[in-house]
């Protein structure tokens, strides 16, 4: 069994117009990455490895401007243009890893379309390709890319590598580590703080870890590649407005880097400022286990939606199982 997790169900994706997705990079001179991202035009992308040549890759996709940007190590080394879902066929947003590569790849629902340098996202369709690029939004749900840039990409891309799709359009900001796994205060009468969970590292013993902190449902899961290898329950200080999401970017001599992600729209930054961090309660253990084997490119994302399907309010997470 295979199991991903992402947020808000989709259709899946098609594409048009292969063919005319090639454009030539452009020039980045001594401008940032970021800068000559906003500059961009339908079809082109820039790209600098070389300003960071090493270390553990992201790739933010943005929905309201139509961009993704591609980190190293924490560090903007490429961005590009895209087309993502038109209208009754949106890209979904949130936190995905990277299930499948091809080099050639053709749709199984639309009439056999090339899909060139696919790499897939969720099961159901949903997946990074080359594809045509109109400057707007024009795919069945799909992140088209230049067919420049998705060569590139393709090859600076690993299995469970990190994708956040997100439509906040803003830049993602460095971030205190969240609660989650940071060090927690004495523990109040009623604390979760022994509380039982479960916890079976065995299920996938290496891989990309995230972690999802459900607030409707007062839990947090920890998925390493397809697999839950553990659970506990959870309580929050006070409400979460939106799903938030926090990516380890980095770990070096002076501690972990993480940037903060804020997916669902609420809020008017991404930025976390001294205070600013909501406690959570949960068991210490647990909490001790989580972070004892995060590593770069790790992620925590935090909901007030229920994971169930069927939960109260609008399901934002659902956990999709592909026999196949």
């Amino acid at each position: 069994m295979r199991t991903a997790f992402l947020f808000v169900a989709t259709c899946a994706a098609a594409l048009a117009g292969a063919g005319t997705a090639g454009a030539q990079p452009v020039a980045r001179g001594e401008r940032a990455i970021l800068e000559v991202a906003g500059a961009l035009k339908p079809g082109e992308f820039v790209w600098a490895p070389e300003l960071s040549a090493e270390g553990s890759a992201l790739l933010i996709v943005n929905l309201a401007t139509q961009r993704a940007v591609l980190f190293r190590n924490g560090v903007p080394i490429a961005a590009s243009t895209v087309s993502t879902g038109k209208e009754g066929h949106e890209t979904p947003t949130g936190v995905f890893t990277i299930l499948q590569k091809r080099k050639e790849h053709y749709s199984n629902l639309y009439n056999n379309a090339p899909m060139p340098n696919m790499q897939r996202l969720t099961w159901d369709g949903i997946a990074l390709h080359a594809g045509n690029l109109p400057g707007y939004r024009a795919s069945h749900g799909c992140i088209r890319l230049p067919m420049d840039f998705s060569k590139l990409l393709f090859d600076a891309t690993s299995l469970g590598m990190t994708v956040v799709i997100t439509s906040v359009p803003a830049s993602p900001q460095t971030s205190a580590a969240p609660d989650v796994v940071a060090p927690s205060a004495a523990a109040d009468q009623g604390s979760l703080e022994s509380a039982p969970f479960e916890w079976h590292p065995e299920r996938a013993t290496d891989g990309i870890v995230s972690v999802v902190v459900s607030l409707a449902d007062q839990r947090a899961i920890v998925f390493r590649n397809d697999s839950e290898i553990g659970s506990a329950p959870v309580r929050a200080d006070h409400p979460v407005d939106g799903a938030t999401a926090y990516v380890l970017r980095a770990t070096d001599a002076s501690g972990r880097h993480w940037l903060k992600l804020n997916l669902s729209g609420a809020g008017q930054g991404m930025d976390v400022t001294p205070g600013e961090s909501r406690r959570f309660d949960m068991p210490s253990g647990f909490r001790s286990l989580v972070s004892d084997i995060l590593s770069s490119g790790s992620t925590i994302i935090v909901t007030p939606e229920s994971l169930t399907a069927g939960g109260s309010g609008r399901p934002l997470m659902v956990i999709e199982n592909d026999e196949s």
